[in-house]
């Protein structure tokens, strides 16, 4: 017997339960967290019919992960910023919401004039042909490996880093090296996944099934209600609210912090920090896989070894934006300047920029977005310390130009926060269904939902609110048609 076939029989064999036949009402489902993709399972759950729920969030706030909070006076997206994939083949779920049904303030990114935006280290612009050359060379080892990753088997087996694709394709031995080779690279791989291409796979990001699948576009949203309106949108359909769209329900309980799930064959019992108890026939948990991988909270008995083992396949990647206020402009503006590129010797220094003409008028903010070691290097900083290190890079980048201090910083601290570890999970080399069947499958009465057990769409709002549906289904089968054998399919079959 294979290993991959033993652990599906041992999940068969873990995975059996019977559905409570508590209540004539139905199940009482307790869900842990209020972000997308538990507002989505509650929502789910409640058109099966299944409304005897209890969602219990650790902060103040609806929503999670997509977040606004107001810097020097205008709202802005701590976390979750854009709609990415529109306009391709199928319909991105949040874009109809967006754009349709709640009309946020939204706009196309258009990323083409990069090669007139590239900073040197010491100042000015390099000459746009030599980046162009560099980024069209860039995009030319991308569709080789997008061809080898189509021939590779689907286990993951024969999968391997971006950066191994890369050497293949002769593109540096060691990878890009020069600055501007590093900071195109940065572009198109850490600033999507948040992590560099050495530990990136291939096979699950070239092609990147959101973009092969809903479209290249991107849009950028900057609506002052905030992108966690679709949240709030979706709550809405099945929580109670007032007049002003708040909720009211008391199935929301914010400021809760989940720290102990004990589970059993008769359902399950959760406490939280305050020391109050709560009981239930199951529990939906949408934690961030950071913090399950941290001990905020504790599960009775301990998870077994290959719930735990899939846990830790996969990384938390910390993705970070820094907006910076400024008594006046002094960068660039109009068509094609929205984004632009610092090319540093030290590889991911403050590299992407991101101007606001256009989604912020007047407000004299810009962006610069900074990941993985950068972003955990940051947090342990003070925030005056990084506002010195941006109002360098800046002078350097615009010698000729008065630049004068920023009044006004935001630095968000996903890694640091205990509810968070991070900002969304990255694409782990060798993975397959398989592992991702792992993360999604319920331990007797205790279901996981999130984007990180999103197969194809992991990382993005799409894949946390398809992902709460889709567990919740899990649930359903078990809770009303007592289907509750959840199946992993062995890796290799």
């Amino acid at each position: 017997m294979s290993s991959s076939t033993a652990i599906s029989l041992l999940l068969a064999l873990t995975l059996v339960h019977y559905a409570s036949l508590a209540t004539a009402a139905g199940p009482r489902v307790i869900i842990l967290g209020a972000g997308m993709s538990g507002i989505s399972a509650g929502k789910r759950l409640s058109e099966a019919g299944i409304t005897d729920l209890l969602i219990l969030e650790a902060t103040d706030h609806v929503g999670g992960r997509m977040h606004k909070v107001n810097f020097a006076g205008i709202n802005v997206e701590m976390g979750a910023n854009w709609v990415e994939g529109v306009n391709g083949g199928k319909m991105n779920p949040i874009w109809p919401i967006v754009n349709s049904t709640l009309k946020l303030r939204n706009f196309r990114s258009d990323f083409d004039y990069l090669s007139q935006n590239v900073y040197k280290e010491d100042g000015g612009v390099y000459d746009e042909d030599y980046v162009q050359k560099r980024i069209e060379r860039a995009d030319e080892v991308e569709d080789s490996g997008g061809k080898l990753s189509g021939t590779l088997h689907s286990s993951g087996r024969d999968d391997m880093s971006i950066l191994a694709m890369q050497r293949l394709n002769d593109h540096q031995p060691n990878g890009p090296a020069t600055p501007v080779d590093m900071v195109v690279d940065y572009y198109k791989y850490d600033y999507e996944f948040a992590e560099p291409p050495r530990v990136t796979s291939l096979q699950n990001t070239v092609p990147l099934p959101t973009f092969s699948d809903f479209g290249e576009d991107v849009y950028f949203v900057a609506d002052q209600r905030g992108y966690e309106a679709v949240v709030y949108y979706l709550a809405g359909q099945y929580l109670k609210t007032d007049k002003s769209g708040k909720i009211v329900d008391p199935r929301l309980q914010l400021n809760k912090v989940v720290r102990e799930i004990t589970y059993s064959s008769n359902g399950v019992t959760v406490k939280t920090e305050d020391n109050s108890v709560y009981r239930a026939d199951y529990v939906m948990v949408s934690a961030s896989l950071g913090v399950l991988q941290s001990d905020l909270i504790q599960f009775k008995p301990q998870l077994p070894a290959w719930k735990v083992s899939a846990i830790y396949q996969f990384d938390m990647a910390v993705y970070t934006k820094i907006f910076v206020k400024f008594p006046k402009k002094f960068w660039p503006e109009g068509k094609g300047r929205e984004f632009f590129l610092y090319a540093s010797s030290r590889r991911g220094y403050y590299g992407v920029w991101q101007e606001f003409e256009a989604q912020y008028p007047d407000a004299n903010v810009l962006l610069v977005t900074v990941t993985d070691e950068e972003s955990r290097r940051i947090e342990q900083q003070s925030d005056n310390q990084t506002k010195a290190e941006i109002m360098e890079v800046l002078r350097k980048m615009f010698p000729s130009e008065d630049v004068p201090e920023a009044t006004d910083i935001l630095v968000p601290k996903w890694w640091s926060n205990r509810f968070y570890k991070g900002t969304f999970s990255n694409w782990p080399i060798g993975v397959n269904r398989y592992e991702y069947d792992q993360l999604r499958a319920p331990v007797g009465r205790v279901y996981f939902t999130g984007e990180h057990t999103s197969e194809h769409y992991n990382g993005y709002v799409h894949g946390a609110y398809l992902s709460g549906i889709d567990s919740a289904e899990i649930l359903i089968n078990c809770a009303q048609k007592k289907m509750c054998k959840y199946h992993v399919q062995g890796k290799y079959d």
